[in-house]
């Protein structure tokens, strides 16, 4: 078996900008793609389906977010270890931890379609969902949670691919999935007139279709990652790794993504128009995100090869470069966002009352995206590292704590109107973002490496 191939990119020599750059690039514009067909999702329903359908496929995504968060979490997991021992040289064990990865995707893709779809009306109920938003929130979460496997393999095949510095084939399968998606919304959605429905459905043919397209890819790879159908089983050596980061990175994730579900509550009070210009706040929100967190992944990864070698200098060099990578791209991505507001805003949805709300939240929380580039990039450099217990600790303490008793201390003696409830968000990113840079800045990152 060949250990490594042609597609793959060491990572522990050679510049790290143009590393940090090729690996981060594919991912930015494959995280965009996957935003612009989260974009015509609420596009189609937004100006082919009601107002409460829009409300309903824009305000799920705290509840989505907890279940695959967990997921994401423990995918990251898997990441780590592999780049760690790549950069070790250490090959058998990546293939080990490679088929433990895929075997805990089967697994787990069985119990959150369960999972899923049972807690759906809970959920819902916990986020006081408007009455007459609840029927077509149902009927998308129970269709998406059906067909949730293709994005969990997906994710994991994906995390592998890069875990070994190949960013690029992902990337080129997120763009089949948008385009894919982008069809079928129009098919199901503005000619069959679907709604709901016809979003959810389009979205987990895409995803499906990407997981089979990253599944060949792993079943041919003619390196280390290759897997091997009869070989996909758990090894508890590498278990053990993958949780050591995996499990805090999952719980992190849960826990930020059920305290959003309080905070989707907060905003629902405001009334529908309100809900519809949060959930078109929320897309252009996920695309001033994109630059910081495909560095941020990019810095993972990074970070684990070089320090699954030994290179801790160059290791951390590579952290403050992908720290200003990331605080340019998100100021170029965030400045035509808040000049252009109103016209963004209308391509979700046109209803005057909505865009005035979008506008409102964009123009006063823009700003402060350039805080997340501190906890995004110095969390995943941590992470990369193998600790992923202080950044659980210090984001559940920011998003979680924090940002509960500011919002219940806000909206109940202060001022409970849209903007300083909104403003939770900003405050939580700078209290996460000052404890993540002090932690860093004192702790020894060498002490922390799974490989030995």
């Amino acid at each position: 078996m060949i250990k490594k191939s042609k597609r793959d990119v060491d990572m522990t020599e050679g510049s790290i900008v143009r590393h940090l750059i090729t690996f981060a690039i594919p991912l930015l514009l494959g995280n965009l793609f996957q935003q612009l067909y989260n974009t015509v999702d609420a596009w189609c329903v937004g100006n082919f389906a009601s107002n409460e359908a829009y409300s309903a496929v824009g305000n799920v995504g705290p509840v989505i977010n907890m279940l695959i968060g967990i997921f994401m979490g423990l995918s990251s997991g898997a990441g780590v270890v592999i780049s760690q021992f790549y950069g070790a040289k250490q090959f058998d064990k990546v293939k080990k931890a490679v088929h433990t990865a895929m075997a805990l995707t089967l697994l787990l893709s069985v119990v959150f379609t369960a999972v899923g779809i049972l807690m759906t009306p809970f959920m819902l109920k916990i986020m006081k969902m408007p009455d007459a938003v609840i029927p077509e929130a149902t009927t998308y979460l129970t269709i998406y949670f059906s067909g949730v496997t293709g994005l969990l393999i997906y994710n994991m095949g994906a995390g592998i691919l890069r875990a070994v510095g190949d960013s690029k084939r992902p990337f080129f399968f997120l763009v089949v999935a948008a385009v894919l998606n982008t069809v079928l919304d129009i098919v199901f959605v503005v000619v069959f007139k679907m709604g709901v429905s016809g979003v959810a459905t389009a979205t987990i043919i895409a995803q499906g279709v990407s997981a089979v397209l990253v599944l060949i890819t792993l079943l041919h790879s003619d390196s280390c990652i290759r897997v091997y159908i009869k070989e996909i089983r758990i090894s508890l050596e590498q278990l053990k790794l993958i949780m050591k980061v995996g499990i805090p990175a999952a719980l992190q994730m849960a826990v930020t993504a059920f305290s959003n579900v309080f905070v989707q509550s907060y905003i629902n009070h405001f009334g529908v128009d309100c809900m519809s210009g949060w959930s078109t706040y929320i897309k252009l929100d996920q695309f001033m995100f994109l630059p910081m967190q495909s560095v941020s992944l990019a810095a993972t990864t990074f970070m684990g090869q070089n320090l699954g070698i030994g290179n801790v200098d160059r290791a951390k060099k590579g952290v403050r470069i992908a720290s200003a990578m990331s605080l340019i791209c998100t100021a170029v991505i965030m400045l035509p966002l808040v000049i252009f507001t109103p016209f963004f805003g209308g391509i979700f949805n046109s209803k005057p009352e909505v865009i005035e709300y979008s506008t409102i939240l964009i123009r006063w929380l823009s700003p402060f995206y350039l805080l997340c580039c501190f906890n995004q990039v110095y969390s995943a450099a941590l992470r990369g590292a193998g600790n992923s217990k202080v950044p659980m600790i210090i984001m559940i303490g920011s998003f979680v704590v924090f940002r509960q008793i500011y919002l219940f201390i806000m909206a109940n003696y202060i001022s409970n109107e849209i903007i300083p409830i909104a403003m939770g968000y900003p405050a939580g990113w700078a209290v996460c973002s000052a404890a993540t840079l002090i932690y860093y800045k004192h702790t020894d990152i060498s002490k922390t490496k799974l490989v030995q």
